[in-house]
């Protein structure tokens, strides 16, 4: 049985969506990749969002049909607007995975976790034996860092200690990230705050230098990992 009028039935972005077409491009080429029986990684963000509709349309087409494991909320809404069955990463590991980016430099390395939430994402990311990356070519960047800072993720009890912590690392500006539509932090679905960190350089180990910092939960810095980046190409 179902919700008659459910509230998450009114499927939409929060916002106007940047590069709409390009994303929708790209939202096609990764649904052509879905196979009957997959479970899936569903990443989050305005791209991972055009993507989803994208599978949906996909899987009734071609009459076949996927699980999803979301990495938000907002993502777990959608699969139940759209009809799509939903896991958590208990009761299963993805056949594969996608999620946005806010940043992709030419080593594949990301910042992303604009919507805050960069644990999930990497952990989902992490436990795929393949995951994909779907961008514009306003994504790419020559060094990461050049239009983004570093969400982190922090227990609120250690903002602090935190703070101190990434400033002794070369971070050059922290700000605490304020809600939009509510008042005071941005509290994310553990509950926990995000500083938003910019650094002028960011090495080769600084995603596992914050990490190592005691009351960070996850940052949204992705090094050193196998991820395929899916660019939309202008028609």
């Amino acid at each position: 049985m179902q919700w008659e009028n459910s509230i998450v039935a009114q499927l939409r972005w929060s916002q106007p969506i940047e590069n709409l077409e390009a994303k929708q491009r790209v939202g096609e080429l990764l649904a052509s990749k879905v196979n009957d029986g997959d479970v899936i990684g569903f990443g989050s963000g305005s791209t991972s969002f055009i993507a989803i509709q994208a599978i949906a349309a996909t899987l009734k087409k071609r009459q076949i049909s996927c699980t999803a494991i979301p990495t938000s909320q907002e993502v777990s809404f959608a699969c139940a607007a759209l009809g799509i069955p939903t896991l958590s990463l208990v009761d299963a590991r993805p056949s594969w995975a996608f999620d946005g980016a806010d940043e992709v430099d030419p080593g594949h390395n990301l910042i992303k976790g604009r919507g805050g939430a960069m644990f999930k994402e990497k952990l989902i990311i992490d436990s795929s034996p393949k995951s994909y990356i779907l961008v514009d070519k306003s994504k790419l960047v020559t060094r990461l860092g050049e239009r983004f800072p570093i969400p982190i993720e922090v227990v609120p009890s250690a903002i602090s200690h935190v703070s101190d912590k990434l400033h002794k690392l070369g971070a050059t500006n922290l700000e605490l990230r304020l809600g939009k539509g509510k008042d005071g932090p941005v509290i994310t679905e553990s509950g926990n705050l995000i500083i938003d960190a910019r650094f002028d350089q960011i090495e080769p180990h600084l995603e596992a230098s914050i990490k190592g910092i005691c009351g960070v939960i996850e940052s949204g810095l992705f090094q050193g990992r196998d991820l395929e980046i899916l660019v939309s190409e202008s028609q």
